[in-house]
């Protein structure tokens, strides 16, 4: 295995392009040094971007946060201005892991992981968040909840790599919340989960909602169907049930030891009424 550490996200273009073999970016590292310790992969190129200028910077503009592909869940969870209009987008991404994987763990890798069960992606995907890249042909914009196409397999070239992770800013009247059920009480692997992004009219009905789910499909799930059910009411109890049963209709979900197919329908329709209730509220809502 070749080492490469660069400096600019041109020069790891090159690299990966140039690579006949395996290729992997090396950013936080929580989920490729687990990897390569326990044999899962062993690539024929590691690139370490973490050099890179701006990799760990949080910039607000007028129009959206840019949030740099090396930035921690740890630095991500002390940004007042981030936290104040995403709080469920950084809930999320805190929940990965320990305090000390905190420190390592980034968005970027969670998502480009791939996993079904990644605890980032769902909020980032109600959120309206998409990717900056950067590849052979140049820079290109995709949107999160089209990043993963399959467990463990992106849409992105060999030869591509994300540079930054954006998100809208956020609306007046809105909030958003991320939920998961996990077997124990910290650091597991959601069996499902639930995000909801949602905005209000003056008089307190909902707007416009964005519903999400982790855990239950071979890449997220966004429910537009879920969505649709909020809109002009204040979650009362027959929207709330007509939202959690159109969400359990949506999923496709496995059967294994840490939870049936059965259970996680359930569960996430549970998940994302409980998720509409807390983002409702952090909008201005009352219940």
């Amino acid at each position: 295995m070749r080492y490469m550490g660069v400096d600019s996200f041109a020069q790891a273009v090159d690299l990966l392009g140039s690579e006949q073999g395996k290729s992997m970016v090396l950013a936080g590292g929580t989920d490729v040094l687990v990897q390569l310790k326990l044999g899962l992969v062993e690539p024929d190129l590691l690139i370490n971007i973490k050099a890179i200028p701006g990799v760990k910077d949080i910039v607000i503009s007028d129009a959206q946060i840019r949030i740099g592909v090396a930035v921690s869940g740890a630095e991500l969870g002390e940004h007042a201005g981030l936290l104040a209009e995403w709080p469920g987008v950084v809930e999320a991404m805190e929940l990965i892991g320990s305090t000390q994987v905190q420190g390592r763990a980034t968005m970027a890798g969670n998502l480009c992981n791939a996993s079904p069960a990644a605890d980032a992606v769902p909020a980032l995907v109600a959120a309206g968040a998409w990717v900056e890249t950067l590849g052979p042909a140049g820079a290109r914009e995709i949107a999160v909840k089209d990043v993963p196409v399959a467990p463990g397999k992106t849409c992105l070239a060999k030869d591509e790599i994300v540079t930054n992770i954006c998100l809208p800013r956020q609306q007046v009247n809105s909030g958003d919340a991320y939920l998961r059920f996990i077997p124990r009480t910290e650091m597991d692997i959601a069996v499902a989960s639930a995000a909801v992004n949602l905005t209000l009219n003056t008089d307190g009905t909902i707007k416009s909602a964005i519903v999400a789910l982790g855990a239950v499909a071979p890449t997220v799930l966004l429910v537009a169907g879920a969505g649709e059910i909020l809109v002009g009411s204040k979650l009362d109890s027959a929207v709330l049930d007509r939202l959690s049963a159109a969400c359990a209709d949506a999923c496709n979900p496995i059967d294994d030891r840490r939870g049936t197919a059965g259970f996680r329908r359930k569960i996430a329709g549970v998940l994302a009424g409980r998720a509409a209730k807390i983002a409702y509220q952090r909008a201005g809502g009352s219940l």
